[in-house]
């Protein structure tokens, strides 16, 4: 006969050892998806790094014409007593660099290339920004609509993808930049180039972001929150906007922060050939196409505007790995 266990004394009061540690150390806490997210950031310095700098450079832009104002830079004044006559070259070693102008002066002109720096990061910046967010539009919208519904309405979507990707978007957006170039849509000059690099960069890239969305989609559409909707009377659309795509931000993000650097090389490459943002405005790509035919002679005009894409390019894509692996609880 076993003998009967005590329910009074001590013994009736005690606690499980773990919760006796959890109060006399601290209460346990728990945490939402998004500070777990920035936990994992942070513990990335490399992308830290990154979004250091992008910050850095949207900061930049959105305040380079008070930076130019307060600093007295004009990215257009002619500096042509800083020019040797003889060889339109700037004066001086290093492409005319001094304490008034850090980064030198262009050849032939003599204009302060730090203050064109500047003023062309806003240019980059405003289009690789609205070209992105126009793509994910079109592209998030049509992926989770291809993504839910299936069958023909997947068919015709995926279709249409396959029909833009097959574009050579680089001879289709150089064909309408430059037939657009003198006026339309009631805008000219620096206006109309913008909107017509968004669009073009933006409305052609959607298939990369409408196929990303549509395979998450798939994947969601059979999760049980999804079913629950539907058995409470919720209507297709409903679904799409309210409960799908609230759960694809994560990777819309991410795939932004991967399309932004592409946006800003697509922009100076279209500048460099001529087609994108027109003198006298500053541009990084307008300014590499200038520097074509100084690089021998004067290699500082040609690198200035290199690095600057380099590094913006560079710290766009640090962002986003490290985003992508805050945000995907599979990676370690």
């Amino acid at each position: 006969m076993t003998a009967p266990i005590e329910t009074t004394g001590p013994a009736a009061n005690a606690q499980p050892e773990a919760v006796l540690k959890g109060v006399e150390s601290k209460q346990i806490e728990g945490r939402s998806l998004g500070r777990i997210a920035w936990t994992r950031f942070k513990r990335d310095k490399v992308a830290v790094a990154g979004g250091v700098i992008v910050v850095l450079l949207i900061l930049i832009a959105a305040l380079s014409r008070p930076i130019q104002s307060l600093l007295g830079l004009d990215p257009n004044a002619f500096n042509q007593d800083l020019i040797d006559p003889n060889t339109t070259l700037p004066k001086g070693g290093f492409g005319g660099m001094s304490w008034d102008h850090p980064l030198g002066v262009e050849p032939k002109f003599g204009r302060d290339i730090f203050a064109r720096i500047i003023e062309g990061s806003w240019v980059s910046l405003v289009v690789a920004f609205g070209a992105t967010v126009l793509s994910n539009a079109i592209g998030a919208v049509l992926g989770v609509v291809a993504g839910y519904y299936g069958g023909r309405v997947d068919t015709v979507i995926s279709r249409m993808m396959d029909t833009f990707l097959a574009f050579p978007l680089l001879l289709f957006a150089i064909a309408i930049s430059a037939t657009l170039q003198g006026g339309a849509f009631g805008l000219e000059g620096l206006p109309l180039h913008i909107s017509v690099l968004i669009f073009v960069i933006g409305f052609f890239n959607w298939p990369y972001m409408g196929r990303i969305v549509r395979g998450q989609t798939l994947a969601l559409r059979e999760r049980e929150f999804v079913d629950a909707s539907r058995g409470m009377g919720a209507r297709g659309p409903y679904i799409l906007f309210k409960e799908l795509l609230p759960n694809l931000v994560g990777p819309i993000i991410v795939y932004s922060t991967l399309l932004i650097p592409t946006n800003i090389i697509f922009e100076a490459s279209l500048s460099f050939l001529g087609v994108g943002i027109q003198p006298p405005q500053a541009s990084w790509g307008g300014m590499l196409n200038q520097a074509v035919d100084f690089y021998q002679v004067d290699p500082q005009y040609m690198v200035v505007p290199g690095l600057a894409i380099f590094v913006t390019v560079l710290a766009f894509n640090l962002l986003g790995d490290g985003l992508r692996d805050a945000l995907d609880p599979r990676s370690h």
